[in-house]
């Protein structure tokens, strides 16, 4: 969330990027209820004063009318201070719901937009794969290779389920160990993370797990959902936690299972493998030094750039305009691969890496002690290294031969041990 004070003294500039980012949300109230709750802090603190004089005043040796008239007063003040403190509480309440209802900045550079066809191209790697034969995509390559079965996932799970099989299963541990080994080459601390976390976790992350919107599973009855990206869990490891300066930035990777309702999403452009219920994901997420994010954030950029160079698929990278930034995000960038089966060839998003700057810290209530031992808000990030059903899209359609097969990228050969996946003999 914006600091508040902020917000009252950038009104104009709040204002407009609410609108640049297409978002719903009323500054104007956060602002009245921010002075509202400043005004009522003062008295309370007025009343506390006078009851505390009233208290002191009543002791030794006093007049029975006075002492009576001390006593009456203090039970008055006593009535007002819970009064006071009741409606203070109510606007604290209220201006914390509307607060969070409010975006982080976006950065000054960012493209203006309403969606993601308005996101800027900056940068391309490779050239858009051509084939001397009809290719196909990626749901009839895994089914004439049998290692992808999505019928059976529907009649036992639902829509936008999916079994993986045979050389399947390894390519997507192939994808896993792979990123892993590059991140923690470059300092990331690996874990595995729940697939659960406390609704005021996602909450503290910008995800909102209510309402008919909501892409979030929650679980009924016990305050929890499955997460979505386990930016969510790792941003909640440090939640009100002051960490140590000298140790920042702390950079984790993790690993886990995503789980999204992927509400509305249909057509072309979600089939198969590419907006699922389910999915497995390794996420960067760094704890930084305000005055490092920029620096850090171009280095989650330089990553995901490595790893898809690595797997020798085409990309460009995207500036993610304000309005498909999320609530959190202060800058995004995109990486988005060639995906030949898409549309009859299409970028399609692979990862997404953001500066969330303090946006996330504040709701989180993580911080360090800066030299002066002022405590201060950190700045959270995170970026995709392998969502492994997209990589899978990729590979699968980039690395299709004339004969039905799929070549593996050199790169991950020492992880799948096979250099080929073949169509299945009938």
């Amino acid at each position: 969330m914006l600091d508040y004070r902020f917000i009252k003294d950038n009104l104009a500039a709040v204002k407009k990027n609410i609108a640049d980012r297409n978002m719903n949300a009323d500054p104007d109230l956060v602002v009245r209820l921010f002075d509202r709750r400043g005004e009522l802090l003062r008295q309370l603190e007025d009343e506390r004063r006078r009851r505390n004089e009233n208290a002191a005043a009543m002791k030794g040796k006093l007049p029975d009318e006075e002492r009576k008239r001390l006593i009456e007063e203090g039970k008055a003040l006593k009535d007002r201070i819970a009064a006071l403190e009741a409606e203070y509480a109510e606007a604290e309440a209220s201006l914390d719901v509307e607060g969070r209802r409010i975006p982080n900045m976006a950065h000054p550079e960012a493209p203006v937009g309403r969606e993601d066809k308005d996101n800027l191209e900056v940068k391309r790697v490779g050239k858009p794969t051509e084939f001397a034969f009809e290719p196909k995509d990626h749901v009839q390559l895994g089914q004439d290779l049998d290692i992808l079965d999505f019928d059976t996932a529907t009649r036992v799970s639902g829509t936008k389920f999916y079994y993986l099989k045979n050389e399947g299963v390894i390519l997507e541990l192939a994808l896993v160990r792979f990123a892993l080994d590059r991140l923690r080459e470059k300092g990331f601390t690996p874990f595995i993370t729940p697939d659960v976390a406390k609704t005021e976790i996602l909450e503290g992350i910008g995800f909102n797990p209510r309402g008919a919107e909501s892409n979030v599973y929650t679980v009924e009855g016990e305050g929890t959902c499955l997460i979505g990206t386990a930016e969510i869990t790792l941003g909640g490891y440090h939640s009100g936690q002051v960490l140590d300066k000298a140790a920042l930035p702390l950079k984790l990777a993790g690993v886990s299972h995503c789980f999204r309702r992927e509400a509305g999403a249909a057509g072309q452009f979600s089939k198969g493998l590419y907006r699922v219920h389910q999915f497995t994901k390794v996420e960067m997420f760094a704890y930084v030094l305000p005055e490092d994010s920029d620096r850090v954030h171009e280095e989650l950029r330089a990553i995901e750039e490595e790893i898809f160079s690595a797997l020798e698929i085409p990309f460009r990278v995207v500036d993610t305009c304000t309005g498909d930034l999320g609530a959190p995000a202060y800058r995004k960038w995109d990486l988005e691969a060639w995906m030949p089966g898409r549309n009859g060839g299409e970028w399609g998003e692979v990862t997404s890496t953001s500066n969330c700057t303090d946006f996330q810290s504040r709701r989180l209530n993580v911080r360090y002690k800066d030299d002066d031992g002022k405590s201060k808000y950190v700045h959270m990030l995170n970026g995709t290294a392998i969502a492994c059903s997209r990589a899978i899209i990729a590979i699968l359609e980039n690395f299709q031969q004339a004969d039905g097969s799929v070549r593996i990228p050199a790169a991950l050969k020492p992880y799948t041990g096979f250099g080929e996946i073949r169509p299945r003999s009938v």
